[in-house]
């Protein structure tokens, strides 16, 4: 695969696309030993690097904050607060990694482009998630706030990997297994015993192969290759490419905001992503 970061990043994000589409085949099991089992499958990707998976104890409490911390508070705000609200705060974290790039990492700033590009992006998504239509319930503000924190999360996770020690790709794997058993361990004490059909565990085994572990490998390369800025603009092809999944996968229907969510979606990944002082200058 070509090593330009824009393209790992879209990997990425492709196959976080499926997750809807596949989690809705499991809707049936509990979230924590869908996650659990999922991510433990998900570490399996880099089992022959194993030995890569030793890494310092900071980036390995980063790396399970991330991807454990994220999923924990995301399923509580689903608990705590409807899930269409919930999700759309959820995607504040493309948002949030424009905006945090130069907050926390040295080297980067802000322009107009970065900034007009994940606005347009995330109201984009508002309009995808939502219809159009949304309401706010005042009892719902725990959730309301988890939702906020898996976002801050995920997207602190995402750009303080390039702040630590430089670790393989490969470590995402020990990442993945301690964060599974994480998962599994809160399945334990909060929810309901299951046993799984065989189309079931078929389908958490291509959720484990895919979105929730090829992908945040995937991920890893892109940040560490990238530019973060660019990233997150380019992020909220998510929940539009999501969508249109579920939508070719019979589970869900188009809404009359939709060609303006994609307008602005694709617009503003274009604007954050694209270096428009290089496409304007002439070839030498």
């Amino acid at each position: 695969m070509t090593r330009h970061p824009l393209l790992y990043a879209l990997a990425a994000i492709v196959l976080w696309a499926s997750l809807a589409t596949l989690g809705a085949a499991v809707a049936s099991l509990p979230p924590f030993f869908t996650v659990g089992v999922s991510l433990m499958i998900g570490s399996l990707c880099a089992l022959k690097h194993w030995r890569e998976w030793r890494v310092p104890p900071a980036t390995l409490l980063l790396g399970v904050t991330g991807l454990f911390g994220y999923h924990f508070f995301l399923f509580l705000a689903f608990r705590l607060a409807p899930a269409v609200e919930a999700n759309l705060l959820n995607y504040l974290w493309p948002l949030l990694i424009v905006l945090l790039s130069p907050v926390l990492l040295s080297g980067y700033h802000l322009s107009a482009r970065h900034i007009l590009g994940a606005l347009a992006g995330f109201v984009g998504a508002a309009l995808v998630v939502t219809g159009g239509q949304l309401s706010i319930n005042l009892t719902a503000l725990p959730g309301y706030g988890s939702a906020v924190l898996a976002a801050l999360l995920w997207a602190s996770y995402s750009l303080l990997t390039k702040r630590v020690r430089p670790f393989p790709t490969a470590a995402i794997g020990g990442f993945c297994l301690l964060s599974g058993v994480l998962s599994l361990l809160c399945h334990t004490l909060m929810e309901a015993p299951v046993s799984p059909s065989a189309s079931q565990w078929l389908t958490l085994l291509l959720l484990g192969a895919g979105p929730m572990g090829l992908a945040f490998f995937l991920w890893d390369k892109a940040l560490k290759l990238g530019d973060p800025r660019q990233i997150g603009a380019l992020s909220y092809l998510t929940p539009l490419l999501s969508t249109l999944l579920l939508v070719a996968s019979g589970r869900g229907q188009l809404g009359p905001a939709t060609g303006a969510a994609i307008a602005l979606i694709v617009g503003g990944a274009l604007a954050g992503t694209l270096d428009w002082q290089a496409l304007r200058r002439k070839p030498a």
